[in-house]
Parts: structure tokens; sequence; C-alpha cells
């Protein structure tokens, strides 16, 4: 679905993602790097579990909140990924209430 154009400048970032190793280019976000590695999806919402991925890329739908090197409900599209930053899908809302959480956070 995406493909990398041309970056000659940029330097390889090393980084994991829910265990395995992947590569990013210098200056990519989380959540692009977790697009150009063909990552599906970076979340499950709350209530349903849905799969949810990264869509606006500008810090405004929350769709790409993860978890970063163990803090949880960052957002994937603000960070910048570095070497070494372990990132794990984030599964529901983590730091609510359960009674919260249940009702997706409303």
């Amino acid at each position: 679905m995406f493909r990398r154009l041309p970056e000659p400048r940029a330097r390889a970032v090393h980084f994991t993602f829910e265990g395995e190793a992947l590569t990013a280019h210098s200056g990519d976000s989380v959540a692009a790097a977790l697009l150009g590695a063909g990552i599906g999806h970076s979340r499950t919402t709350p209530r349903s579990g849905t799969a949810r991925a990264p869509y606006c890329m500008m810090g405004v739908c929350f769709e790409c909140l993860i978890e970063i090197d163990g803090v949880a409900n960052r957002q994937g599209c603000l960070v910048e990924v570095r070497d070494g930053m372990t990132v794990r899908r984030q599964q529901g809302a983590p730091g609510l209430p359960e009674d919260l959480a249940d009702e997706g956070g409303k």
C-alpha cells in the first residue's frame, strides 16, 4: 500500500515492534516507520477490540496511539523513531479505569 520514495541522505534507524527488529529512515515518525514496514495496525479500540491504524499523520485523529518505550498513549505520528526504541501495539485504553474504558473512554 505504501512505497518509500528514495531518500539518499536518510540513515537507517533500528527499532523493535512487538519484538520484531525493524529498520526505518532517520526523520520518520513512528507511525510512518510502521506503515513503511507494512505493519497493518498500531492499536485496538477499548470497546470492541477493532484494529486501528494511523490516519491523519498530523496529530489530530489519535488513531496512531501506541506504546513507545513502555509509555502508552503516545501519538506515533508525532514521535520521531530512534535507534533502540521499543514499540508495542496498544491494546484498548491503558491508564483508564475499567468502567471508563468499557464505555469507550466517554
